[in-house]
């Protein structure tokens, strides 16, 4: 109980320090394994609070450890760096200053409530034993996920298997509160590329070309089956595409067409079996027509797997700190994580921090120009996360 109540009284101590922290980080957005100067300001905050032991992993990131004052079980809190490729929209003090680059997916307040556990646990490391490992991970926004990178450092090999916990920011979900689901959580992701080659010329002669916008269109149309009459009802997938470029004109056909999208889902079998079947379908159908259709689906992140046991103590101690009433129960998430590789080996969970405040205007999707968050969320994020950890260790 007395943990607790110093936990919650720190973190309401020194929350507007790391809203600080969180506004500088957010004006000053780095991308994917670009993040050199966010990893120089990450580790002048750990000197500050007096965390010393600080290992670069994956070229920008930032593994350190607090000890407690005795020998125990270790932890490891986990933070995102990288921001979005994405021009913010907000008016504010502290909007991005760089053009075209955004914290949209809010990591800036994955790394600053991370910096707000350490600062807690660092103050209380007499009270506790074992070790808590912070690990500021680079590139989670894109393939093949700042983790794998981590994963193959001997200094985090040499952590062994221990739990892992980690956090993402939920703008559907009211500051304060926070989601817990045990099991399957968040959904594989496939990169999908298709390149559509035809024969390009004058619109007004189609008879003379081979149209590579209509190839296409069929195949978008026609792959949708893949999931409305391929895909057992049971399993949840996700087919979408959100880039074609067909660069012609109102009066010209294009030589070739791109597509991008992506392919999610829970199910390792039906993931290849329906990479397989979206393979022989493009290719089946640009050749019926008289083209080709090139096919590039790099594997991605697998699905996210909470560990039952652990995440549901979890979800059991964030009740404790925060009340029954500020935690909830979640859905499946088709989103993906690059946190899904630690849980391969590792009992992990990660749950999903509210951020949002609809009497604020606070409301803004994920990956959106006008993303922003209630930053009232720092407290309970870096409170919350500096208990759940010491729950671990068995304090």
């Amino acid at each position: 109980m007395y943990l607790r109540d110093r936990i919650k009284q720190l973190a309401k101590q020194y929350a507007a320090e790391y809203v600080d922290v969180r506004r500088h980080l957010h004006q000053h957005p780095e991308l994917s394994f670009k993040e050199f100067n966010t990893s120089i300001f990450i580790r002048k905050e750990l000197f500050k609070i007096g965390v010393s032991d600080i290992i670069t992993v994956a070229e920008t990131g930032l593994l350190a450890t607090i000890t407690g004052s005795e020998k125990g079980k270790t932890v490891l809190l986990r933070a995102d760096m990288d921001a979005l490729p994405i021009q913010e929209e907000n008016v504010l003090e502290y909007t991005s200053n760089t053009d075209g680059v955004m914290h949209a997916c809010g990591h800036d307040v994955h790394m600053s409530s991370l910096l707000l556990t350490a600062k807690i646990l660092f103050l209380l490391k007499s009270e506790f034993s074992g070790t808590v490992k912070l690990l500021f991970q680079p590139g989670e926004e894109v393939m093949p996920g700042g983790a794998t990178l981590v994963m193959k450092e001997k200094v985090y090999q040499d952590i062994g298997t221990v739990p892992h916990l980690g956090q993402h920011v939920m703008p559907k979900l009211p500051a304060g509160k926070v989601g817990f689901r045990a099991g399957q959580f968040m959904a594989s992701m496939d990169e999908v590329y298709l390149t559509v080659i035809g024969k390009g010329g004058h619109a007004a002669v189609p008879e003379e070309c081979i149209d590579p916008i209509l190839i296409a269109s069929h195949i978008i149309v026609a792959s949708q089956q893949l999931v409305s009459r391929m895909a057992s009802p049971k399993t949840p997938s996700v087919l979408s595409f959100g880039r074609i470029i067909g660069d012609g004109a109102n009066n010209i056909i294009p030589d070739k067409v791109s597509i991008e999208g992506t392919f999610r889902t829970f199910d390792e079998e039906w993931r290849s079996e329906a990479i397989a079947k979206l393979t022989k379908l493009a290719k089946a159908i640009a050749e019926g027509m008289g083209g080709e259709c090139l096919v590039d689906i790099p594997k991605g992140y697998p699905h996210l797997n909470n560990e039952i046991e652990l995440s549901n103590s979890m979800k059991n101690s964030a009740a404790n700190f925060l009340g029954t009433e500020n935690v909830v129960d979640l859905d499946l998430w088709m989103a993906a994580e690059d946190f899904a590789y630690y849980t391969l080996n590792n009992p992990a969970c990660f749950y999903l921090l509210g951020v949002g405040n609809t009497e604020k205007r606070i409301s803004s999707g994920l990956h959106t120009a006008t993303f922003n968050i209630d930053e009232t969320a720092l407290e309970t994020g870096g409170g919350l996360m500096s208990w759940l950890a010491l729950e671990v260790l068995g304090q």
